[in-house]
């Protein structure tokens, strides 16, 4: 009975955790959505304005431009290339998924952030109550790994090792393992996708992993690339998994 109700709880405790990331991608989306377009419009009209006149742009007017562009890049704006980049909206339902899991992670890239009043106290709501239930399920999630860990020392001990040598050869396979699964293998998938060399791919999983999240190398973010549906959605749950991971290894 105590091992249906745990279990109970972690599908819960999971489905829960989604749930709240799903509901405050969907808040953040409908809240930035607007307010990022009017921006894309006001950055088109200013590059449009820039090629017609720059020949006769005073030095002050130069400079102004110069501000009006470094303002527009740091709210994720980048007006280059045709109109249709200017559709492709920064606060879609993957991006916006993405940028709640960062949020709740604390990893906080800096590269998409909320600029609505509405957006930015939701955020701190948000914030407030998904990081608590983030520490939670990564508890859980590390938990559920560290139940492995003993079956695997059980094992072991019952081929008569001893248990100095469980303890170290158990850390060394979830460490092996994860380095594989967690660095290794998605360097790659970084380095296929991005067009990242493969030491950029490592770097940016041990950045992102370790929360320090410079923001120097994020995913899903060049505009001359095409990424496929649901590419950062599946980068916040490699993220999400990532971080219980290494939640298991602080355990051990």
């Amino acid at each position: 009975k105590a091992m249906c109700s745990g279990r109970l709880q972690t599908a819960l405790l999971v489905a829960g955790y989604f749930i709240y990331l799903l509901v405050g991608a969907a808040v953040f989306q409908a809240l930035e959505r607007t307010a990022e377009k009017q921006e894309k419009m006001a950055a088109a009209q200013m590059k449009e304005a820039f090629l017609q006149n720059f020949t006769q742009l005073t030095v002050a007017e130069m400079e102004q431009f110069m501000k009006n562009l470094i303002e527009a890049i740091q709210n994720g704006v980048y007006p280059v290339g045709n109109e249709s980049q200017f559709k492709e909206s920064n606060w879609d339902f993957s991006n916006s998924f993405f940028f709640a899991g960062t949020v709740v992670s604390t990893i906080g890239y800096g590269t998409l952030h909320p600029k609505t009043a509405g957006g930015q106290i939701f955020c701190v709501f948000f914030a407030l109550f998904g990081i608590p239930l983030n520490i939670v399920f990564l508890h859980r999630v590390g938990k559920m790994l560290s139940l492995l860990c003993k079956k695997l020392g059980k094992f072991l001990y019952e081929k008569g090792m001893r248990k100095k040598k469980i303890k170290f050869l158990t850390l060394l396979f979830f460490l092996a393992t994860g380095i594989l699964v967690f660095l290794c293998l998605p360097s790659v998938f970084f380095q296929i996708t991005e067009g990242w060399s493969y030491s950029e791919g490592i770097y940016f999983a041990f950045i992102t992993l370790s929360t320090i999240g410079f923001g120097d190398y994020v995913v899903g973010k060049q505009s001359d690339r095409k990424y496929f549906s649901y590419y950062r959605v599946l980068v916040a749950i490699w993220i999400l998994f990532g971080l219980a991971w290494i939640a298991l290894l602080f355990n051990l």
